[in-house]
């Protein structure tokens, strides 16, 4: 198979809505500049977190990009501007960045960077879905040390998954910004959940760099939130249950930092 990098996507903010890009440096921590910021609630002293819709509804309202090109190497970081749900802008070096943060979520909150300690976010089981465990609860779990990621430092989906799912549930609208991937390869004459067949593998992409797959995504409730024009579809979340025990796409570890873009190679090897 002629496998191919077909898009990339990075997220400045957590679990917030981030931004395509074609060229993008894969360092230790995953894309450069994904998931460099955190909005943290200071009452609990965790992320705000999509993952929790029923305290922090609006997530998806808001957009984060950086202002200037990303640039590889120990080059700082550019600024970051979110987009807020009004419309109005706030960029992350603004001396009221926080005040404005706080009056738009109607929390107190903060834009932080990930620390040597780990944070905790929250995770809500959603109801309806008779197939999970303890439905309409909330549980915690830890971020990475020094991250803000849920478990590894990249998220990648096939088109072959993507696919899949699109005709397991024909009536919802399948599209990957749903999953918020990092890596969308395309993998022509492939077959349902295809890169779960890839745990322990290795990917290499272009000339650079190698990825290892360390387990399946397991979903959860924001797969099925509105997001734009998408609407809120628990179908989506109960098909993959159903039909894949919950698993969407691949997680994977770096083994091998450098430059990726748009239309790479990418092989796999054992």
């Amino acid at each position: 198979m002629n496998n191919s990098l077909r898009i990339e996507w990075r997220y400045p903010v957590k679990s917030i809505m981030g931004e395509v890009v074609n060229v993008c440096e894969i360092t230790e921590m995953g894309l450069r500049g994904d998931r460099a910021y955190g909005v943290v609630d200071m009452e609990t002293g965790r992320l705000a977190n999509a993952k929790n819709p029923k305290k922090w509804p609006g997530m998806f309202q808001y957009r984060a990009t950086f202002v200037e090109p990303v640039e590889g190497g120990s080059r700082p970081l550019p600024p970051v501007r979110i987009t807020l749900p009004n419309g109005e802008t706030v960029v992350s070096n603004e001396s009221h960045l926080n005040e404005r943060l706080t009056n738009s979520f109607n929390r107190s909150v903060r834009l932080a960077s990930p620390s040597s300690f780990g944070i905790e976010f929250e995770v809500y089981i959603p109801e309806g879905i008779e197939e999970l465990e303890n439905p309409g609860t909330v549980f915690s779990r830890p971020s990475p040390e020094e991250t803000f990621f849920d478990i590894s430092t990249v998220h990648l989906i096939t088109t072959s998954t993507i696919d899949t799912l699109r005709s397991l549930a024909p009536d919802s609208r399948i599209e990957p910004r749903r999953f918020r991937p990092n890596l969308i390869l395309e993998v022509p004459n492939a077959e349902g959940f295809i890169e779960q067949q890839w745990v322990g593998k290795t990917l290499i992409i272009g000339d650079q760099v190698q990825l290892k797959i360390t387990q399946p995504t397991k979903r959860c409730v924001m797969t099925t939130l509105a997001q734009g024009d998408l609407p809120n579809d628990p179908e989506v979340l109960r098909t993959l249950v159903k039909k894949n025990e919950g698993s969407f796409g691949v997680y994977a570890e770096v083994l091998r930092p450098g430059t990726v873009q748009v239309n790479d190679v990418v092989s796999i090897h054992e």
